[in-house]
């Protein structure tokens, strides 16, 4: 049965939060089952499709919604709330129509923003600059072909358009592609059955001689060319941050209802409630405390990225970096933020919390398998040249 009535369907942008909230609380009630079948989240991601969500980030002017990236990323963080999977394969959607945006030359992405929106196309990932198995091979009558494997192809299964990157034979040269999903020589493969993030759909892609034409390659200006070019790297780690932000939230929503409904008090603690127990209310006070400063930070984060974004072309190096500054801090914070309460959320709620029906480890899996995403290490290291020697973050495709 179709969960969004008419009333939920995104008509205009301030809409846009009461249909998440009702797809969310969809996604919800099935959460600790697909967490448990891992696989495609094949019906879940049509709603997300029927919603009008997909077309969020796209200007009206193409038949968007032209929403900010604070109304994208807050989208995000509530379906993370719920379920980090869906969340993750939005927000990359999402991600990758930033990419043709900032990497691709303006014919191109009015193109495929316009499509998008009509067609509701969901986007997948191919992009993995550290996996170079894939070849670009130049062809005489102009245009290349795509060769080799792929790992971590985020949301590529019931995708469109895909997000692909291949190395130059010749010159090691990263061509980046967006390319029609079901083109030929291109297999997505269901090997994705990792710990957490289980319904991402993050697992391998073979391609054989995929025909790349010179108008599916993002060349103008390409890959991390300007500083407006480079803020690619930064949006994935805001949507990162947004992911780990909702997952806490989540947990902490759900040992807030266990504290008050399931646990007893222990009986040393000479109180009749688990609730007002004071070493529970230290640790929802310590919860509390990580969750408000994470919000600050991000809240900061996002603004300093939508001007960068605002700011377009006319972005400096040094403009950029401030942002990549703000953003590498709230990582760092919600990396840990995200980690501690999900594993420390046991301790408020006791033993009998750890049932496998509940499942309520997922929150700590998810954040788990997504935080080594990139390592959090390096994150500080940024942080600490900056603090030590004024030196802003170094563009990469991961800071």
């Amino acid at each position: 049965m179709n969960v969004l009535s008419q009333n939920h369907r995104l008509h205009c942008l301030s809409d846009a939060e009461t249909t998440a909230q009702t797809l969310a609380q969809q996604f919800a009630l099935t959460a600790v089952e697909r967490d448990r079948t891992g696989g495609t989240a094949k019906y879940e991601r049509d709603l997300i499709r029927q919603s009008g969500l997909l077309a969020l980030s796209i200007p009206a002017e193409f038949g968007g919604l032209s929403a900010r990236w604070q109304d994208v990323l807050n989208i995000v963080r509530i379906f993370a709330q719920a379920d980090s999977s869906l969340a993750h394969v939005f927000a990359f959607h999402h991600l990758h129509l930033a990419t043709v945006r900032l990497f691709g030359h303006t014919s191109q992405w009015h193109n495929w923003f316009k499509l998008t929106a009509e067609k509701s196309w969901f986007w997948g990932n191919a992009l993995n600059p550290l996996d170079k198995r894939t070849i670009a091979k130049p062809q005489q009558q102009g245009w290349y072909e795509f060769s080799g494997k792929k790992s971590f192809c985020s949301g590529a299964i019931d995708s469109e358009m895909l997000i692909a990157s291949a190395v130059d034979e010749q010159t090691g040269k990263l061509f980046i592609a967006a390319i029609p999903s079901a083109r030929s020589g291109i297999t997505l493969y269901h090997d994705w059955d990792n710990i957490g993030q289980r319904q991402t759909d993050s697992g391998s892609a073979i391609f054989e001689r995929v025909r790349i034409e010179n108008k599916d390659l993002l060349l103008d200006p390409g890959p991390l060319s300007t500083p407006f070019a480079s803020l690619r790297p930064l949006l994935a780690q805001l949507i990162f941050i947004n992911m780990f932000l909702g997952v806490a939230e989540g947990a902490f929503a759900e040992a807030q209802h266990y504290t008050q409904t399931e646990a007893k008090a222990w009986f040393l603690s000479d109180v009749e409630h688990a609730n007002e127990d004071p070493y529970t209310l230290r640790h929802y006070g310590e919860f509390w405390l990580q969750l408000e400063s994470l919000r600050l930070l991000n809240q900061h984060a996002i603004q300093k990225f939508q001007h960068a974004w605002d700011l377009a072309d006319k972005l400096t190096v040094t403009e950029r970096g401030e942002v990549a500054l703000s953003i590498a801090t709230a990582k760092v914070a919600a990396t840990r933020t995200s980690l501690d309460i999900t594993n420390r959320m046991f301790e408020v709620m006791g033993a009998r919390a750890t049932h496998a029906a509940l499942r309520l480890d997922r929150f700590w899996r998810n954040v788990r398998t997504q935080t080594l995403h990139d390592p959090v290490e390096y994150k500080l290291k940024d942080i600490g040249n900056w603090a030590l020697n004024n030196r802003y973050p170094k563009a990469s495709f991961y800071s």
